[in-house]
């Protein structure tokens, strides 16, 4: 039996040893029992979101969410109801992350509501990053161990009772949503039939059950495009709820009408910077894409290689030991049409792969050492997605600015096209939650304003990118949006300390927070945020 000590009890024996407890460095706990009484509250809330699972099958009726909401309201008054005077900064972040987390509960009760709503919600097979509902299966590879067999056939056997169940639940389906749960249910059908002749092989004893949850997947699709030419097609929020969101979860200091200029501006910006760029490039060879395995492999490690030396020379943050030059895959597969990152990752790896490797792996790995009790969990609901997008977006351009790219001039065209490319996905965002725009407007708009036909017709990327911003609002202007908010903040830093203002303290001290929205983090590092969020130029 290993026993496993709660924060709770930690703290107390802490408090009984008279061991002060630091938060790595940002603020000590202190003795005020209010503050466990948070942590408490939060360790209670991180379970209670789950839906009850009845025979597999999780329960998202109608009475089943009401109650959900009306015991969502109670811990919200808990939290209301704990005193924060005379915290510290990072506990009152701690407490003000806490309330964003329970905000997005709420708006996804009362404003998205996909259960309601949305048909891809009921993703029986989690195949790609995105809102789904609990208990989505991960496939298991074959052969597979007893244990496992035996979890699969019960997840197996509740695929159609989960799908039938969401027929009834989705009272208020949109057509874009719609649109979007019948490509799901495609690739989910894709996915059991490759599996189904393996099952055959190594354990037959699955087949009946995998055969009955295709079969019920392929239903369900049909049902989608029977009801979807008679529902309605406005499937964005609206620009008043996009505006709630911003304010109370994501803590932006920005309407929808500001970040759609901005974004537009962005994308302006970009697209000057790149033709610049070229100019300047124009007696320079173009950075042809590779066409082979071998020739991925040789530009793939060497890029690898460089910034890893790079990162060490210039120093522009702590490199932790953990941190390995990243190796290629072995595999290089471009059968058909290159898609948009295919164009670019064949004609110089370095750009995309810093925000790969050292904007979301390097995060990763610094996050899940992280043992704070409510900054160092893994977010809910998305909150983390502009903070996420915008370090690993913001990390391409300072790199680059410091010299990452110097020795291959004609890749800052890619960080460019790049920056282009993602301006252009934010107004779609925007613009599909305006209900401006249905997806597949904004699936042709991104493909008309992306330079050089770099997006196909049928774009998996766009398809994959475009579906997440339509179900999970605000995520398409991370990448815009976020390193604007870094570098509104690094202005701000420079301009309180001056002469003492050091880049790379500042982004060691901003890495190290941990995962929040910027305003959080803005307030931990200059002090200059209370529960409303203020204007960054006072």
């Amino acid at each position: 039996m290993v026993l496993r000590l709660t924060y709770k009890t930690t703290v107390f024996i802490c408090l009984f040893a008279s061991i002060s407890i630091g938060l790595k460095g940002h603020g000590t706990i202190d003795k005020d029992k209010k503050y466990i009484e948070l942590v408490d509250l939060y360790e209670s809330f991180r379970q209670f979101i789950y839906p009850e699972v009845k025979n597999g099958v999780p329960d998202y009726r109608v009475k089943a969410m009401s109650k959900k909401l009306d015991k969502l309201i109670k811990y919200q008054k808990k939290l209301e109801a704990i005193d924060t005077l005379d915290w510290s900064i990072p506990q009152q972040v701690d407490y003000q992350l806490v309330k964003s987390e329970m905000n997005a509960m709420e708006f996804r009760h009362k404003v998205t509501r996909p259960w309601s709503r949305d048909p891809a919600f009921y993703a029986v097979i989690n195949f790609q990053f995105g809102p789904k509902m609990a208990r989505s299966i991960r496939v298991p590879e074959v052969p597979m161990s007893k244990g496992r067999l035996k979890e699969f056939q019960i997840e197996l056997r509740a695929i159609p009772k989960i799908l039938d169940q969401a027929r009834k639940n989705l009272v208020e389906p949109k057509a874009d949503l719609a649109f979007i749960g019948i490509h799901t249910k495609n690739r989910e059908g894709e996915i059991l039939r490759e599996l189904i002749p393996k099952l055959q092989t190594d354990h037959p004893e699955l087949v009946s059950d995998a055969q009955s949850a295709l079969k019920a997947i392929d239903q369900f699709k049909i049902w989608l495009e029977k009801i979807r030419p008679e529902i309605e097609n406005e499937s964005g929020i609206g620009i008043d709820n996009y505006n709630w969101y911003l304010k109370n979860v994501a803590m932006l200091p920005y309407t929808w009408d500001e970040l759609l200029l901005l974004c537009q501006r962005e994308y302006e910006r970009a697209i000057t910077s790149m033709k610049l760029k070229e100019y300047g490039n124009r007696h320079k060879p173009l950075l042809d894409p590779v066409d082979n395995r071998e020739d991925y492999l040789y530009r793939y490690n060497n890029a690898m290689k460089h910034m890893y030396d790079f990162l060490h020379k210039v120093e522009l943050f702590t490199v932790p030991d953990y941190f390995k030059a990243p190796k290629a895959a072995n595999s290089y597969l471009r059968n058909t049409e290159r898609d948009y990152f295919e164009h670019v990752l064949d004609r110089y790896p370095l750009p995309l792969s810093v925000h790969g490797f050292l904007g979301h792996d390097l995060d990763a790995q610094r996050h899940k050492k992280d043992e704070h009790p409510i900054r160092g969990k893994s977010r809910l609901f998305f909150i983390d997605g502009v903070r996420a997008e915008a370090l690993a977006t913001a990390l391409e351009k300072f790199l680059s600015y410091t010299g990452l790219l110097d020795d291959i001039p004609q890749a800052e065209e890619l960080m460019y096209h790049l920056k282009a490319f993602r301006a252009i996905r934010a107004v779609a965002d925007l613009k599909m939650h305006s209900n401006q725009q249905t997806f597949e407007e904004a699936f042709q708009y991104v493909t008309n304003y992306t330079p050089y036909g770099w997006v196909p017709k049928d774009s998996p990327t766009i398809w994959h990118d475009l579906e997440l911003y339509m179900r999970k609002p605000l995520y398409g202007i991370g990448y815009t949006i976020g390193p604007v908010l870094i570098e509104r903040l690094l202005t701000e830093r420079y301009l309180e300390l001056g002469k003492d203002f050091n880049i790379k303290k500042f982004m060691d001290e901003f890495m190290e927070i941990g995962f929040m929205p910027i305003s959080l983090l803005r307030w931990e590092m200059t002090g200059k945020n209370q529960t409303q969020i203020p204007p960054y130029w006072e």
